[in-house]
């Protein structure tokens, strides 16, 4: 592995910094990797949330949309409208509504935005419906993001992105590692049940 000086290493992003630490533990560099997780300790959320699977029977903790955001390093934009954030080390954190989650062969998915065509989905064209379709196409260029379920119920006759935040709740311990795929004009999350991580050290 080339020299590296403690400056040009700091100069990195912090996703460039732990992927250097993953590659100078891998090649025993012993001394890069000390530097790096000497930066990554003095920068706020340098290492990546620790995670372990739920054990069964573990009761799921709800809260508030904003709040579930909140506790995974995410700050929305509009409590009312927003249905996504980005954390400060660039990962995207999508909602996903539980009852919407299609399963098949071992997978499971969920659509996440499709264009408003005769006028059949309005709240694309909505500020939040436009937020999502920003983080997706963040989401799909990374390759990957982050989920969160929303348990909760949309009155009779409301279209699937009505989001209702007063009746939302979110679980916000448990994390989806998603992949967002482009389908048409459409954009899909897809992620397997061994996906599903928890969270235990959450940002409250």
């Amino acid at each position: 592995m080339a020299k590296w000086s403690k400056e040009q290493i700091d100069k990195l992003t912090t996703l460039e910094l732990r992927a250097l630490l993953a590659n100078a533990e891998r090649l025993k560099e012993t001394e890069i990797a000390a530097l790096c997780n000497e930066l990554l300790d003095a920068r706020p959320r340098g290492h990546p949330l620790v995670r372990r699977h739920k054990q069964p029977g573990e009761a799921r903790r709800l809260v508030t949309r904003g709040k579930a955001f909140e506790m995974n390093g995410v700050r929305l934009r509009n409590r009312v409208w927003s249905c996504g954030g980005i954390r400060a080390d660039g990962a995207v954190l999508l909602s996903v509504r539980a009852e919407d989650v299609q399963q098949a062969e071992g997978a499971n998915s969920c659509l996440l935005w499709a264009p408003n065509v005769a006028d059949s989905r309005p709240w694309s064209d909505s500020p939040g419906g436009k937020e999502r379709l920003e983080h997706c196409r963040i989401a799909l260029e990374r390759g990957a993001a982050e989920g969160l379920l929303i348990y909760g119920k949309r009155a009779a006759g409301a279209p699937p992105e009505d989001k209702l935040p007063r009746a939302d709740r979110v679980d916000a311990e448990t994390v989806l590692n998603l992949r967002v795929e482009k389908r048409g004009d459409e954009y899909w999350a897809r992620w397997t049940p061994a996906e599903k991580r928890v969270v235990v050290n959450s940002f409250e």
